[in-house]
């Protein structure tokens, strides 16, 4: 990996990296809506992990890859953050799918299916899978939860305000306990893929083969569990917020 003037050889490190670029870019594929191209995140990748080979000086081995991952990813972010790529009206669509989710739940006291919600929507079962798997970029929790309808920048919600850090935000008691309930509650396969994915680290092809499924069909299952739990927490969101606050301020 040295020239041989004892120089790191960059394009050398360049290669024996690049699939760690990759590996990230397919983990984040998963929840980023189907407009968001592979070879884009890799490119923000690859520009993050030039930066990680200028920044980093001690060595590259096992210490360099953890620092690496986070500049890929970061670029990775920072590129999707100049793109508005969760269209508005899928915004929409998504709050009238996890507000016919609880409106179902509430009525039958189980989780509806996929045919009684879009039966529920005014939706064919084909239109609704593929709203779901347009909506892969579908997050358990966003900034405006905390304030309101806004129509802001969809990633901007995950760089501004501290004090609704979705991350710090679900550490909250009793959003925790809200969270296990309903992962509880979800249908066998969706909580299998939700295990596989979160748990076990797998990408979305590799859960596709270990289900039996397609990666499509993997993007609909990951898009209408994180709409089964968010019907079950939004709610609780703000006032865990101010919990939050209280107890800095205090």
């Amino acid at each position: 990996m040295y020239t041989a003037a004892g120089q790191p050889d960059r394009e050398q490190l360049v290669q024996r990296f690049v699939p760690l670029v990759k590996r990230i870019a397919y983990h984040l594929m998963a929840r980023l809506p189907a407009s968001v191209q592979f070879e884009d995140l890799v490119q923000n990748g690859m520009l993050g992990l030039l930066d990680a080979l200028d920044r980093y000086e001690t060595g590259f081995g096992a210490q360099f890859e953890t620092y690496a991952t986070q500049r890929v990813r970061g670029a990775m972010l920072d590129g999707l953050r100049e793109n508005d790529w969760l269209p508005r009206n899928l915004r929409r669509e998504l709050r009238r799918i996890e507000a016919a989710i609880n409106q179902l739940e509430h009525e039958h006291g189980r989780a509806p299916s996929e045919r009684e919600l879009a039966d529920t929507l005014g939706m064919s079962l084909a239109d609704y899978q593929k709203t779901l798997h347009e909506a892969r970029g579908h997050q358990l929790v966003y900034f405006d939860d905390f304030s309101g309808d806004g129509d802001e920048d969809f990633l901007e919600r995950h760089f501004t305000d501290n004090d609704a850090d979705p991350a710090s935000i679900l550490e909250d008691k009793s959003i925790k306990e809200t969270l296990v309930k309903a992962i509880g509650r979800l249908p066998e396969r969706e909580k299998l893929m939700m295990a596989l994915y979160y748990e076990q680290e797998l990408n979305l092809r590799e859960i596709g083969e270990v289900m039996g499924v397609t990666e499509s069909r993997v993007c609909q299952l990951h898009s209408q569990a994180i709409a089964r739990l968010r019907s079950q927490i939004v709610g609780e969101l703000p006032q865990a917020k101010k919990r939050r606050k209280g107890s800095a301020d205090g």
